[in-house]
């Protein structure tokens, strides 16, 4: 059986309301300069809690890596966009913020044993801190500095997914 009637267009039950047309959607972000800048903010300040971590329980955790990597990336693809080039260098950068953070762990260990403040440690004996860190430097050391090349990397990923 057919109708001989065609069926109303549109929703029945909306009488003659007008709608308005619904928002253009968001402009894509693009500024990989914006993008990087906060990917070497985030780095800096998550090197300083990680090493202050490190150096607290003296000990390394390797969740800290991971998070130090993955704001790292985040942080840089949310402020720049989907330019593949910033999950790179947001994994160059984790790399560099554990490094650094570790350094920063052994300079706290060093200046509680009585060898100096951390300032003076960090600041003045900066050759010497890399040559420790060197001598430290362990299988499990170079695993927490891939964990945060590869969580950057996927951080990156992860926030324009």
């Amino acid at each position: 059986m057919s109708q001989p009637v065609p069926p109303p267009s549109g929703n029945p039950f909306a009488g003659d309301a007008q709608y308005a047309p619904a928002p253009p959607p968001a402009p894509v972000r693009n500024n990989i300069g914006l993008g990087i800048a906060a990917a070497v903010v985030t780095a800096l300040v998550t090197a300083g809690i990680y090493g202050a971590i490190a150096g607290s329980i003296e000990a390394e955790v390797g969740y800290a890596a991971v998070a130090v990597g993955f704001l790292i990336g985040f942080v840089a693809a949310k402020a720049g966009g989907p330019n593949p080039v910033l999950a790179v260098v947001s994994a160059v950068l984790g790399i560099g913020a554990v490094y650094l953070g570790q350094l920063v762990g052994i300079a706290m260990i060093l200046g509680d044993m009585g060898g100096g403040s951390f300032g003076e440690i960090f600041f003045q004996h900066f050759g010497d801190l890399t040559k420790v860190w060197k001598e430290a430097a362990d299988g499990m050391t170079y695993v927490f500095l891939a964990i945060a090349a590869v969580t950057a990397f996927a951080g990156a990923k992860k926030a324009n997914a």
